[in-house]
This record gives C-alpha cells, sequence and structure tokens, in this order.
C-alpha cells in the first residue's frame, strides 16, 4: 500500500473517531430536544440526511411543514440532532436578534472557503460584517437603477440568439443553459465589468460550463460535506491540497477542478481590472460596464476605505468566485423555473404576456416602471414562495440559549412547549420552504402556485407572523445580517429577461417531462433519474408586430 493511501486513511480513521465521540454523546446524554417529535430516522448511521438530501425528496419537505408543529426534530450522522424550524417568533431568533449565536454551519463555511475563497459566504462575525459594510452600497436600488441598460442590452442579444434557432418553426431548446449563459454575462457585465459569452453564437466558456456543473457534480457529497470541518484545517494548504489531489472519487476530484477553474478566471479578470484601475478613470470607463459595474466599484471603494476596513486582493478575488456563482445558478435556475411555470399555465402567461406588452409600447420598459408591474411582480414573488432556489440553510448554536415561539408545540409526552432550550452544538436547520408554505400563514392554499395571491391583500396572518425575511415576508432570501446581499440584483435580472422574452416568445412544455431536484440550488433535469442539468421547452417566435414591440 502506497505511503499516500496510508496516510489517507489515519487521518479519515482520526477524523472519524472525533466525529463519532462528538455525535454519540448526544446520545447518551438526556436533551430537552427528545420531547420534540418528528420523523423517525431512516438509520442510526445517517439518521434523516439521506431524506434532506434526497433528490427527489420534495414528499419529505411537505411532510415537515404539514404533519408537526413548526419545529420538528430531526437527526444527522450516528443520532446527531437537527431541528427543522420555521415557527416565526423562532426565526426571528435565529437569524436576526441572535443570529451570532447561531452561526452558519461549520461544514457550511469551511466548504465555501475551499471552494470559493475566503468570500462572502466563507467567513463569519466581524469578519463578515467587514466585508458586508463594504459591499453593501453597491448593491443599492440606485446603483441597480445605472445597470438597466446593461441588462437590456444583453437579454436582447439573448432574444437573438434565440429567434436564429426557432426562426423555421417552434422547436424544444434548452432553457437552462440559455439562462445560464444570460445570467453568466448578466453578472459578468454588471457585476465583475467583463465579457464571458457574445450569446449570438455558441462559444465555449470555461467558467460558465464548470458553474453550471457545479450543483450536479455536488449535490450527492453532501453527507461527505459533513466530515469537512475534521480535516479542513489539518495541517498547512500545500499538505491539505495534497491530500485532496489524491482522493480517489471522481466526484471530488471534479469538484476541485470546478473550483480551481473559478478561482483562475476570477483572479484573471480582476488583475486586469487592477491594471485598468492604475490607468486613471479613462481606461476604467472604456472597460466593459464603463466601471459602473459592482468590482469596480468595490475596488475603488475599497482602495479609498481606510487601513482597518480594506481587504485584502484575496478576499476581493474571493467575493468575485462567490458573486459569480451566486448570481448564476440561483437566478438562472429561477428565471427557469418561471418559464417552466407559464409553460404549464398557458393563460397565466398569456396575461402576464398581455402586461408586459402594453407596458412596453414599442420600447424596453424603463427601470422604476418594471419593477412595480403587478402581474409580473406577483408571479416572481409567487414562484420564489413555493419554488425556492436555495432550500438548506444551517446554523450552529455556539452556546446554549433559549428559543422563543411564537406558538406552543406539543411535546412527545403531551406537554405544551412555550420555549425550547437549544444546546451548545445542536444543528439548525432554517424551514425556509416550511415557512412559505405554513397554511397557517398563507392558507389553506399555501401549497399552490397562484399568483393572483399578490394582486389582493394577504392574510392577517402574514402580517402578524412577522416573519424575518428582507423579501416580501418570504424566507426565500433569508434576513438579518446573512441575508443575500444581492437580491435586488437578482430581481432586476429576472424581470428585465422576462419582459424581453415573453413578448417575443411563446412558451410550452416538452414531450419529455421535467423533474426539480434538491439540492443547495435547486436545478431541473429532463427526467428523475437524469444526472444532467438542463430543462427543455418548445419556444415558438411570436408575430411581434401584432406587439408593437421594438428592441
Amino acid at each position: 500500500m502506497s505511503a499516500s493511501i496510508m496516510l489517507l486513511e489515519s487521518i479519515v480513521i482520526c477524523c472519524t473517531t472525533w466525529f463519532l465521540w462528538r455525535s454519540l454523546r448526544q446520545i447518551f446524554v438526556k436533551s430537552p430536544l427528545d420531547n420534540i417529535p418528528g420523523p423517525p430516522p431512516v438509520s442510526f448511521f445517517k439518521g434523516n440526511l439521506e431524506q434532506i438530501y434526497d433528490r427527489q425528496g420534495w414528499d419529505f419537505y411537505k411532510s415537515l411543514s404539514q404533519d408537526y408543529g413548526a419545529v420538528v426534530k430531526l437527526q444527522g450522522l450516528f443520532g446527531q440532532k437537527i431541528l427543522y424550524v420555521f415557527d416565526p417568533t423562532a426565526l426571528n431568533s435565529i437569524v436576526v436578534k441572535d443570529q451570532y449565536v447561531y452561526e452558519e454551519a461549520s461544514f457550511f463555511i469551511k466548504t465555501n472557503r475551499l471552494i470559493f475563497g475566503n468570500g462572502l459566504v466563507s467567513t463569519l462575525g466581524e469578519h463578515h460584517r467587514k466585508q458586508r459594510k463594504l459591499l453593501n452600497p453597491v448593491f443599492s436600488i440606485n446603483h441597480m437603477r445605472h445597470m438597466a441598460p446593461i441588462f437590456y442590452a444583453i437579454t436582447h442579444k439573448l432574444e437573438s440568439a434565440i429567434k436564429l434557432r426557432v426562426r423555421d418553426g417552434p422547436r424544444e431548446i434548452d432553457i437552462l443553459n440559455w439562462m445560464a449563459r444570460t445570467a453568466l454575462e448578466l453578472v459578468g457585465q454588471g457585476g465583475l465589468g467583463y465579457s464571458f459569452d457574445p450569446l449570438i453564437e455558441d462559444k465555449p466558456n470555461a467558467m460558465g460550463d464548470a458553474i453550471k456543473s457545479f450543483m450536479p457534480a455536488w449535490a450527492p457529497l453532501q453527507i461527505h460535506r459533513r466530515l469537512l470541518p475534521y480535516v479542513a484545517e489539518l495541517g498547512p494548504a500545500k499538505f491539505r491540497r495534497f491530500i485532496l489531489d489524491i482522493i480517489p472519487d471522481p466526484r471530488v476530484q471534479k469538484v476541485k477542478y470546478i473550483s480551481d477553474t473559478v478561482a483562475e478566471q476570477s483572479r484573471a479578470i480582476f488583475e486586469e481590472k487592477k491594471a485598468a484601475l492604475e490607468h486613471g478613470n479613462d481606461a476604467v470607463v472604456h472597460q466593459i460596464g464603463e466601471g459602473k459595474d459592482i468590482m469596480s466599484v468595490l475596488m475603488r471603494a475599497n482602495m479609498d476605505a481606510n487601513s482597518v476596513d480594506r481587504l485584502p486582493e484575496e478576499e476581493l478575488i474571493a467575493q468575485m468566485s462567490t458573486l459569480t456563482f451566486a448570481a448564476m445558478d440561483t437566478t438562472s435556475n429561477a428565471l427557469s423555473r418561471i418559464l417552466h411555470l407559464l409553460a404549464e399555465n398557458q393563460h397565466i402567461q398569456d396575461k402576464l404576456r398581455a402586461e408586459l406588452s402594453q407596458a412596453r409600447d414599442g420600447h424596453d420598459i424603463p427601470y422604476d416602471d418594471l419593477v412595480h408591474l403587478p402581474y409580473l411582480d406577483a408571479v416572481c414573488r409567487e414562484t420564489l414562495r413555493i419554488h425556492p432556489p436555495a432550500p438548506w440553510l444551517f446554523r450552529e448554536a455556539r452556546k446554549d440559549i433559549s428559543m422563543p415561539l411564537a406558538k406552543p408545540i406539543r411535546g412527545i409526552d403531551g406537554t405544551m412547549m412555550h420555549e425550547i432550550p437549544i444546546p451548545k452544538d445542536t444543528t439548525i436547520l432554517i424551514g425556509v420552504m416550511g415557512s412559505n408554505w405554513n397554511k397557517k400563514i398563507w392558507g389553506e392554499d399555501a401549497l399552490e402556485w397562484k399568483p393572483e395571491r399578490w394582486l389582493s391583500p394577504l392574510p392577517d396572518a402574514v402580517d402578524a407572523a412577522r416573519i424575518p425575511g428582507v423579501y416580501s415576508n418570504l424566507m426565500t432570501f433569508l434576513g438579518g445580517g446573512r441575508s443575500c446581499i444581492g437580491f435586488k440584483f437578482s430581481q432586476i435580472e429576472m424581470k428585465t429577461v422576462l419582459s424581453v422574452l415573453l413578448t417575443t416568445f411563446k412558451f410550452t412544455l416538452p414531450l419529455k417531462s421535467i423533474a426539480w431536484n434538491i439540492a443547495g440550488v435547486t436545478f431541473p433535469t429532463m427526467g428523475a433519474d437524469a444526472s444532467r442539468a438542463e430543462m427543455l421547452l418548445e419556444v415558438e417566435l411570436l408575430d411581434t408586430s401584432k406587439c408593437s414591440v421594438k428592441a
């Protein structure tokens, strides 16, 4: 046996022993969490993790939101306690009031750090606040307004590209591929001041291909990921890289390749932008984005910041990798989901097209009008409510704390629990779908996709619940200091693309069924057993002369 394999085995044994001790002690020590109802574990080794990470586990999540109270006990590896929480008062404690007690899970932070570097999704505490303080201004509504012309220019290239492919008649098109390419170019020009893809013609792009393949490659490794905190800081970086290189699992090597590709591309873009900034403002304004892109603004702000608030170059590059992945994968998949739903519901597609055609009146819709179109807004909100792109958000309690509840839950022994004592190291799974699907808040039709619900006053229970999300009483973009910083960017991107595509094309369902898969970011495949991320829809070119639409 080679020395490298023996070393790897020794590390696995040591880390597994440590993990077993940390987990098994929860079994033999009586805990207040034992009285909370929940589904039985599937196995002692994996608990409920296979259900949590099941690509087609939609029924499991519906059961969690409908068959138990607003706090549900689950089990992780070797009986480790996990609480699935969607009680609104408890959520407020987790993501706002006591957010520095309920930190991001160690496995989440450390894997993000390995894949993306020290970016916004890889840091905690004061380090995270420092990064966010510098980033907040570039995601303001005023800055998004300046990006609208960039977004429209890119979307019209997408429109032209699809026209070329359906000019001879309706044809099945991989919509996910086009949404991903467009989202990458939108975040490229609007976020990085860099063009990845001309869109009109097909052009291979290493970064785009890497990001698109990340989630299907990463999804099967979720249980393995939970062991990472015990090895992520073992020895110097070169030693850890050596260990990673000798792991024989092809899935691990695929993720490593994706991470390396994104990091290399981000560094190259950064160095090009840095050189332009050093040559003065004239050089910057002649770049793509004219210096208004997020990274140009961020890099200038970083140069002007005092030494305490300034970020090192490595962290700026990590922000680029993080921004590119977060903005591309979530938004492209959310857009694909909307178009899938509209293909299933032609009457809603027709109604939305009518609103958009009237608003366009021969021209692109100005930013302030676009964001206030009622039916477009309703379709986007309802899709993000019932189909949040990121269904997993884990936290870990860093110390003992009491979790308040909006309404008491009945324990296994019949007693009513008005608050829950949370022991240190308890894992919390934030119930994004549980909150968004809660019938006691949203009504008996909470599991139905009904954009019309947003065109009249929402149930009184929605306001009364005080859900701590930053967007429209939803947990989709989270809340508090770790809420999604780019949700406004995502909103204007989705609305721009829909305003152009729906007034140019009609979308209908393909012959083969579309399956949506649960992962860190949900993704579609053509069939539940397929592994390749794609979503075909039949696309038909409309007679745009009747709509009086001009590019």
